[in-house]
């Protein structure tokens, strides 16, 4: 069962799909939905994405490399492979885990076995990586105060533990 932001999410992407008169709802199509439903913005930001910028770099990646239909074709709405693996992962994953709701976040953290796509290029550019988002929706720690690990960090004067 998808949340009802993710169903939002994926409404959006395949009304931008068609709004801009592509055949293919691509990975980028899904993350420019995320950025745009509120959870998944939110998400992103304490993962410090720069989210507006995100947009307009997908929304420049739409007009520089995406194929518009000709003036007056119809076609249905095909989702890419890319797609439908990184929601058969989010939806596997959450069951693995025990539970049955697949959200936001668990598509985002999904999205990064995509790695040669444009769309983990982009996340990526913003220092966003797979772990700063199960982090958050796991702990909800935004990546900007999270407590340094053991391995990290000052050693206290005088020994060799860190604190």
């Amino acid at each position: 069962m998808l949340s009802k932001g993710l169903e939002s999410a994926l409404t959006s992407a395949v009304s931008e799909v068609k709004r801009r008169k592509h055949e293919y709802l691509t990975l980028e199509h899904l993350l420019y939905a995320l950025c745009l439903e509120p959870t998944a913005e939110g998400i992103l930001a304490a993962c410090g994405a720069d989210v507006n910028k995100l947009r307009e770099q997908l929304l420049q990646f739409f007009s520089e490399n995406l194929e518009v239909l000709p003036e007056g074709a119809e076609s249905e709405v095909i989702q890419t492979l890319g797609v439908r693996r990184v929601l058969q992962r989010a939806v596997w994953q959450k069951r693995a885990s025990g539970k049955e709701i697949v959200e936001v976040g668990d598509v985002l953290a999904a999205l990064f076995e995509e790695e040669d796509s444009y769309a983990v290029y982009f996340l990526r550019s913003h220092g966003v990586s797979r772990l700063d988002v199960l982090e958050y929706i796991s702990h909800g720690l935004p990546t900007a105060s999270r407590e340094p690990g053991w391995d990290a960090g000052p050693r206290r004067q005088g020994s060799g533990e860190r604190p």
